[in-house]
């Protein structure tokens, strides 16, 4: 039977489910609203780059499901080997994301709303990036 992971992994790994599934089923069941309202408070960010695309958004939010999904299960079993690769995905979902807005600011957003977005961005990236490292497979579980 595989390890276990830590249990800070597996509570971090469901923290980021819920927002994943939240915006993603959002953007999936009302993608016009999803774009003109998101985050639902503070600066509009989806909307501060248009134009709005239903197809787009639509997809773009079972992205957001799919990797919700995952973590979920990931963070429910907490298998060390899943664990693992829920924070691989996650990363890799993150890591372009965080550097796309890093290097194209919002012309409707201010520098302010601008900077906070790569900081809460950056936090969603460290966080499955840390749970990657923390289960990566080591010593006998690589040569099994």
């Amino acid at each position: 039977m595989s390890a276990r992971a830590p249990d800070w992994a597996r509570v971090a790994l469901g923290l980021v489910a819920v927002p994943q599934l939240v915006v993603g089923l959002w953007a999936v069941l009302a993608p016009r609203h999803f774009f003109d309202h998101f985050p639902g408070f503070g600066p509009l960010l989806v909307a501060a780059e248009p134009p709005f695309n239903a197809h787009l958004t639509s997809d773009t939010g079972t992205g957001f499901v799919a990797t919700g999904v995952f973590a979920a299960v990931a963070a429910g079993w907490g298998l060390r080997p899943l664990v693992f690769v829920a924070g691989l995905s996650l990363s890799a979902f993150a890591l372009p994301h965080f550097c796309y807005h890093l290097l194209n600011p919002a012309e409707l957003l201010s520098g302010a709303e601008n900077v906070v977005n790569v900081v809460v961005l950056g936090v969603a990236l460290a966080v499955p990036v840390a749970v990657a490292w923390a289960n990566r497979p080591r010593g006998a579980a690589v040569r099994n």
